[in-house]
Order: C-alpha cells, then structure tokens, then sequence
C-alpha cells in the first residue's frame, strides 16, 4: 500500500453509499478515480453476523433513514455478493485505483483475504475490542489500518497486542496476558511496523469540528511509532487538509453520488466535487510541507536583489568628505553595501563624488 512518509494516502469512502447496486458502486469508484484518490473503500458484511436482530439504529442512522426499521434489516439492503466484489475488484483494478473493504464478520474477511488475495484490511473503530477478530485479522498476514474511534490509548494498546500477538504466530494460548506480551516484545514491535496504520477517529456522522482533536495524531505517532493519519467525518474538507499539514499520512473519508440520496451515511459525505478538492488541496498541502530546511527557493532568488537594501548617498557627497548620518540612506535594490555595514560607513572620508541614491562603494 502506497503509505508513506512523502506523499498522503487518500481512501476515498464509498462505504454502503452504494444503497446495494452494482451500477451506483461502480459510478463511486469512477468518482474517486477521477478526484485522484488512491484507493476507493467499501464494506463487506453479511448483515445476520454482524448485528443482532435486537439492535437498534444509532440516532444518526434514524435521523437519516426513520425508524420503522432495526439496523438489521437496514444494513441487509446494503450487502454486496462476492459476485458484486469480483465485478468492483476487476473495475477499480481498470480505473487504476486500489480496492480497499472493511470486513464485518469472518466470512466476509475470508472472501477478501483468500477469495480475493487483498493485501490490505481496513478495521473499523465498533471493532477495535474484537479481539478474536483482531486476531484472525492478523494470522492472515495482512497489512492493516486500524480505526480509533470511541478509543483510548489504552484501547488502543491492548488492540495492538493483539494483532503483534497474531502477526508473530506465538505458540501460547490467546489471551489478554499472552497479547500484553506480545505487544512489547521486539519482535511484535517490528511485526506491528511493517503491518500496522493507525487511524485516529470520531465516530459521529457528521462530527463536530470542536470534537475532531487533531492533536491527537501527534499522540498516537508519538505513543506507538506507527503511520497515523484522519479517518474524517467533519463536514467539509478542512479538517482533513489541516490533519496532513499536522502530518496525517492517511486520510480516509465518506463520499457520495449526491448527499441527498436515501441511506444512513449519504447525509456526512462529500459529493464529488467536494472529493475532488479534498484531493487537490491535500496534494497542495503536502507539496508546501518541504523539507524543513530554512533556505532561499529558486524562486525567490530573482527576487532577492530587488527586495532587499543597499546604502546609498542619502544627499550628494564631495569626495574626501566625512560621512555622517544624515549622509546615508538605505534603499533598495539590494546590489551594494549591505546594511550591516551602516556603522562601518560613519566617519569615513568619501573616496570619491556620489549622486544622490547612488549606492556607496566597498
């Protein structure tokens, strides 16, 4: 996966935005392709093994799309048969874009790990306690993103645990302690570097600005020496611009067809327009961050002459006169004596006549 240290990594969130048509996910991976995005993500469930028929909808969900109906029976309209995936996988692999899913359930994560060969998985925050799921995720071998959301560091650790603990295929019997374990032997650490991606979180649809703590990504960096970057679900698209210039290497974010369109996530994405200046502005911030070197550009070189100072005669000066104060002016360009020389010039005899603005010889 194309993370890294340079250049940001955009998921472009197709989600169940797809309201479970084969044509409106392909027109959503067509959207993403064109804003630039790196990869176009999806969900993979099957409904009955990931909500209970008890289950009720979050408020946003009922906000969204009513409450004649539980989560189960909403989500069973967004499924996607592994037909649908095959069809999805070979039309990003056209576009030129990868395919990314977060699976639900074991099934769904065996059809994308030994169906479909994906190298990556994409973790959702609800699962980040999922420990055998963690697990299973891990003994694939697979590289991961991880979700934060609703999650403390501490949250955060034991989730690690567990995937160093699957990633290194220890022999000892799974638990909290054997994972505890695994997460600070060196050879979990390494496992979990060359695997692991954090993504830092609030899991409201839409969050509120004042809730997105960005700042949190420098925690995370700092708390597991990890790739971190934004999962987003702020309106608009500047909290995920200002997370790459905080140093984000992942942005993930929702989008649609059209806001308007029935289903519980169309309302807090972004329409395609929006994705595609998202994408450009992201390129632009992450090309600005530069090196941190502190150094003239090349194009600011033309400009330098002209910008800065120069000490020139403030008056006309006979030669062999004795400079003083009111003898000196500095002006621009900047081609002759630099001002630091000012005092340098004071009480010197004049080698020779100045004009008026003429710059002052060495």
């Amino acid at each position: 996966m194309g993370v890294g240290a340079q250049r940001t990594f955009v998921i472009a969130e197709a989600g169940v935005n797809h309201n479970g048509s084969r044509e409106m996910a392909c027109a959503l991976i067509d959207v993403a392709a064109s804003a630039g995005a790196d990869a176009v993500k999806f969900q993979t469930f099957r409904a009955s093994a990931m909500v209970s028929r008890f289950t009720p909808k979050a408020d946003y969900q009922t906000r969204t799309t009513g409450a004649d109906e539980n989560q189960l029976e909403m989500i069973r309209k967004l499924e996607l048969t592994e037909a649908d995936h095959e069809a999805l996988i070979n039309y990003s692999r056209v576009k030129r874009i990868e395919f990314l899913s977060t699976p639900f359930d074991l099934s769904s994560l065996r059809l994308l790990t030994h169906r479909f060969q994906l190298d990556t998985i994409k973790i959702s925050s609800g699962d980040i306690t999922n420990a055998p799921f963690l697990l299973e995720i891990a003994e694939t071998g697979r590289k991961v993103i991880l979700s934060t959301g609703m999650s403390t560091l501490a949250d955060v650790e034991v989730a690690l645990g567990v995937l160093a603990f699957g990633y290194i295929a220890g022999a000892s019997k799974p638990g909290a302690k054997a994972f505890a374990e695994a997460f600070v032997t060196d050879t979990g650490q390494t496992a979990l570097r060359e695997h692991v991606s954090l993504l830092h979180c609030t899991s409201e649809y839409p969050s509120p600005h004042s809730e997105a703590n960005l700042k949190a990504i420098d925690t995370l960096r700092e708390a597991f020496g990890l790739p971190v970057g934004l999962s987003d679900h702020t309106p608009g698209i500047h909290i995920p611009i200002a997370a790459v210039a905080r140093g984000a290497q992942i942005i993930e974010k929702h989008f649609t067809l059209d806001r308007t369109l029935p289903g519980p996530d169309h309302a807090a994405s972004l329409e395609p327009a929006e994705l595609n200046a998202m994408v450009r502005a992201i390129r632009d911030v992450e090309g600005a961050l530069g090196d941190g070197i502190k150094r003239p550009t090349s194009s600011e070189q033309k400009n330098r002459d002209i910008a800065r100072r120069s000490l020139v005669a403030a008056r006309p000066i006979r030669a062999e006169q004795c400079i003083g104060p009111d003898d000196i002016a500095v002006k621009r360009p900047g081609t002759g004596l630099s001002p630091l020389l000012y005092w340098d010039q004071l009480g010197r005899l004049a080698a020779r006549d100045y004009r008026e603005d003429e710059a002052l010889d060495p």
